[in-house]
C-alpha cells in the first residue's frame, strides 16, 4: 500500500506514520528524518535545510524531491511505503505523480489528519527534546519528565528546538495553510483523500486511521 500522510504541524503525523507503517508492514519514509540526518552531519543540504526550518519555512522543493526519490528507490519500498512530510505543496505532489508514473505505480490513499489550531500550538510549543538522543521526546503538559529539564531515559538535557517556539509554530501553521493544505484539494480531485480526526488517545487515532484506510472514507 502506498500512502501519503498529511496534516498540520502537531497533528501527530510522525507518531501515526510509525504506527501505521508497522501495522501495514511498509516503510515509513520521513523527510523530517532525512533533513535531521543531513543537519547532524552538517552537509551543505543540511545547512540549507536548517536555515529554512529554523525560520518556520519549507525546505526548497528540489532538495525535498531528491531526498524522497532516493529513499523510495530503496529495496524495502518496492512493495509500498508511507510518506510523511512529502509532498508539501502541489508542485511536489505533481512531481511525485510523475515519479510514480515512471515506475508504473500509483498512490492508494492520502490520509488527512485534522486537529484544531490551538491544540496544535499547545502540542508543539510544549515539546522538549533530549540533547543526547533526539528520539527521547517529552511534553511539559502531556508527558512531563520526572525532573524538569532532565531526560528520564538517559539523563540528558531537555530543550525546546528553535522550530518549536510558539512564534515559529504559528509561522509554520501559516505556511501549512497557504502552501501545503492545497494538496488536499489536488488529491481529492483524484478520489484519494481520507480524512480523520487526530484528536484523542494515540491508539484510538491509529485504529481510526486503519479503519478509514480499509473502508476508503
Amino acid at each position: 500500500m502506498r500512502i501519503v500522510l498529511v496534516g498540520p504541524p502537531g497533528a501527530g503525523k510522525g507518531t501515526q506514520a510509525t504506527r501505521l507503517a508497522e501495522k501495514l508492514r511498509i516503510p515509513h519514509i520521513s523527510t523530517g528524518d532525512l533533513f535531521r540526518a543531513n543537519i547532524s552531519r552538517q552537509t551543505e543540504l543540511g545547512k540549507l535545510a536548517k536555515s529554512y526550518m529554523d525560520a518556520g519555512n519549507l525546505v526548497p522543493d528540489e532538495v525535498t524531491i531528491a531526498m524522497a526519490k532516493d529513499r523510495m528507490e530503496q529495496p524495502d519500498a518496492e512493495g509500498g511505503f508511507l510518506l510523511d512530510g512529502f509532498p508539501r505543496n502541489v508542485s511536489q505532489a505533481e512531481a511525485l505523480d510523475e515519479l510514480l508514473q515512471t515506475e508504473g505505480i500509483k498512490l492508494d490513499a492520502v490520509l488527512d489528519l485534522e486537529a484544531p489550531e490551538d491544540e496544535v500550538v499547545k502540542r508543539i510549543a510544549g515539546r522538549r527534546v533530549c540533547r543526547k538522543d533526539s528520539a527521547h521526546v517529552f511534553h511539559v503538559t502531556y508527558s512531563p519528565p520526572k525532573q524538569e529539564g532532565v531526560c528520564d531515559l538517559c539523563g540528558g538535557e531537555l530543550y525546546q528546538r528553535d522550530d518549536d517556539s510558539e512564534d515559529t509554530v504559528r509561522t509554520r501553521l501559516e505556511v501549512y495553510h497557504t502552501q501545503t493544505e492545497p494538496i488536499i484539494g489536488y488529491y481529492r480531485a483524484q478520489g484519494l483523500v481520507v480524512t480523520i480526526s487526530a484528536m484523542g488517545p494515540v491508539d484510538e487515532v491509529t485504529g481510526r486511521a486503519l479503519e478509514a484506510l480499509k473502508s476508503g472514507k
